[in-house]
This record gives structure tokens, C-alpha cells and sequence, in this order.
């Protein structure tokens, strides 16, 4: 079984959530890619789940300004199906400097 196989239908994000608007933003501001975000997530989330971690970097190379920039997100089992996981953005470590 491939890892699209593994994960298909499985890593959700919604799409019409404040912290999905939020995150966007974010992410059009420190990106410098001509792909739109809609294109990635899929592949974004998965790597975040195969790697089991809770966040994904925009790597320097492309990035506007040329520094790392990581996103954080919350993820959440699904009440309905306990395969099924529902990640939710937090902030960028950006963000996360900025408060200290």
C-alpha cells in the first residue's frame, strides 16, 4: 500500500474555518512559490502526518525573505471516525518570536 493509499481521505483541514483564512494569509506572506497553497495541502499534510509531527517548513529557497518559517497546527481525531485526522493552524514561528 502506497502512502497515498495509507492516507487518503484521512488528514482533513477545513477549508472554511477562521484558522484556515488565517493560515493562508500566513502563508501568502512568506511565500515566494507561484503554486497556490490549494495545490500543496494535500501533500502538506502528508508529510506532516508520515513524519508525525505538527508542523511543516517553508524552507528558506522559498521563502520572500529568504528565512525558515514554520507552521504549526493543532490535530484533532475525529469524533465520527478514530482514522481520521483534523488538523487546525495556529501560528507560524514568526508569530511565536514575537511574543517572547
Amino acid at each position: 500500500m502506497s502512502r497515498k493509499e495509507l492516507y487518503e481521505n484521512k488528514l482533513q483541514m477545513d477549508y472554511f474555518s477562521e484558522d484556515y483564512i488565517r493560515f493562508e494569509e500566513d502563508f501568502q506572506k512568506y511565500s515566494a512559490m507561484n503554486v497556490p497553497l490549494t495545490f500543496l495541502i494535500d501533500d502538506i499534510l502528508r508529510t506532516m502526518a508520515v513524519n508525525q509531527k505538527n508542523y511543516f517548513k517553508l524552507n528558506k529557497e522559498n521563502a520572500k525573505d529568504g528565512q525558515d518559517h514554520y507552521f504549526y497546527f493543532e490535530i484533532k481525531m475525529s469524533d465520527e471516525n478514530k482514522f481520521v485526522r483534523a488538523y487546525h493552524y495556529l501560528r507560524t514561528s514568526q508569530q511565536i518570536q514575537c511574543n517572547r
